[in-house]
């Protein structure tokens, strides 16, 4: 999965599947960029042991989004302001909350809401 990272795969996701004569196995799922298609599927035939891949074109529509980076009291983190008509979303950055987490020894969801309020104590809604 890193590795399909690395080389730009936008999101790579695994799920426990049964195939024919109820043999068990794992289905990969990798979204990415027209341009990454061939470097993603040469990693998945050179890291598993796929005979075939098959392939879906999907749009995407993304809410328009700032990333803001705030100091709370844990440290620095990112969070996502997407802007909507009347509305605005905020969003903890995950890698963000985790490494808080981790260096603090709290749960990851204790860690984004500390980072939620404080965006929300900053005026990050309006």
């Amino acid at each position: 999965m890193d590795l399909l990272f690395r080389h730009g795969a936008v999101d790579v996701f695994t799920q426990a599947i049964g195939m024919k004569k109820s043999r068990p196995a794992i289905l990969i799922t990798v979204i990415c960029p027209c341009d990454r298609l061939e470097i993603c599927e040469e990693i998945l035939f050179n890291e598993t042991t796929t005979l075939g891949i098959r392939r879906r074109y999907q749009e995407r529509r993304i809410i328009p989004r700032d990333i803001i980076t705030i100091q709370t009291k844990l440290g620095t983190a990112r969070v996502k302001v997407a802007h909507r008509p009347n509305h605005k979303t905020i969003q903890p950055e995950y890698e963000d909350c985790i490494n808080l987490a981790k260096t603090h020894q709290m749960s990851l969801s204790q860690v984004q809401e500390i980072v939620l309020q404080t965006a929300l104590d900053l005026g990050l809604n309006l």
